[in-house]
């Protein structure tokens, strides 16, 4: 294995090279499921800011990149850590608060958004908004959006079907999305990628931006990868950098590997209620110089009782409250 290739980059590298003031940001992932937060916590380490957040489904790691100030706005369906918090936290006082834009166009508009931006389109027309509040109510006034060169001016535009005189489409803006930050199963140092299980977002969102920086659990030879490329996800020539990082997505579930973290998310639902005690949660997390403080951190023995059972996907007896 070539470990001089350029690709192959710690956390802390990548994130300095390719995430700067201002960019947007696509996270990967479903809520607790397959969340890079190894790059969203370097992220929040080396405290970026004014980032525009795209996350469709999202986790804990964009509500700490909110409660830790990196983010300016955000677009996202939904952001829970299911079964602890059902609206995440730091989210929720931001938003009531009027500290942070935040726009909505439902899950599945989302990820028919992140779609079209992967296919280069500028809007993707829809049906799924109308007749609903998404398409009569905006998060974001069209007198705030002009100030923000990120953000599109117009939430939808809702026009006639061309081709079905009579019938209403709602068209939908495609993100311009700087960076990619997503967590895979395997991936090689020239930045082939391969995916196990549903793959969510994670492919258009990573062939869309400008750039792509993925952690993975396993590294593996580039030619290894290349004798079944049939179970690969995307190409090198989509992803900028390439960080070994297992359980870099921890305290979410990797399929395949580990499960998700009760002890985790029971005390980051306590925690997070309160600016205060978000601050003293997150300190010790960001105080972790690399991906393999973090793990000590958390220690072995802890990290080992969450990986699956063979054949399961999950791990049977974890005590889940």
């Amino acid at each position: 294995m070539d470990n001089t290739t350029p690709k192959l980059m710690t956390a802390q590298q990548a994130i300095a090279r390719y995430v700067h003031d201002g960019d947007c940001i696509a996270i990967g992932g479903f809520v607790t499921n397959r969340r890079p937060y190894t790059l969203v916590l370097e992220v929040i380490r080396q405290k970026k800011k004014d980032l525009y957040v795209e996350g469709g489904p999202s986790g804990g790691d964009i509500d700490m990149l909110i409660g830790a100030g990196c983010v300016k706005a955000i677009m996202v369906s939904y952001i829970a850590n299911s079964g602890y918090s059902q609206v995440c936290r730091r989210f929720r006082e931001a938003v009531e608060n009027g500290t942070l834009l935040f726009e909505d166009y439902s899950l599945d508009v989302h990820t028919i958004a992140y779609h079209g931006a992967a296919l280069g389109l500028s809007y993707v027309p829809v049906k799924n908004m109308l007749g609903s509040d998404l398409a009569r109510l905006w998060g974001i006034s069209s007198e705030t959006r002009r100030k923000h060169p990120k953000l599109p001016v117009h939430k939808y535009i809702i026009q006639e079907d061309p081709f079905h005189p009579g019938d209403e489409l709602c068209c939908i803006p495609t993100p311009n999305i700087d960076v990619a930050l997503i967590h895979v199963q395997m991936a090689s140092p020239g930045g082939i990628i391969r995916i196990t299980g549903l793959p969510f977002q994670d492919i258009d969102i990573a062939t869309a931006a400008r750039h792509t920086i993925v952690t993975c659990e396993e590294l593996a030879d580039d030619e290894e990868m290349r004798k079944n490329p049939e179970w690969n996800s995307l190409p090198g020539l989509c992803i900028d950098a390439v960080v070994h990082a297992p359980f870099g997505a921890h305290p979410s579930q990797c399929y395949d590997f580990y499960d998700y973290d009760p002890q985790f998310f029971i005390q980051y639902d306590q925690a997070s209620r309160t600016s205060d005690g978000f601050q003293r949660f997150l300190e010790p997390l960001v105080a972790c110089y690399d991906h393999d403080a973090y793990l000590d951190l958390w220690g072995a023995s802890h990290l080992e009782s969450l990986k699956i059972k063979p054949g399961y996907g999950y791990r049977p007896g974890l005590r889940r409250k």
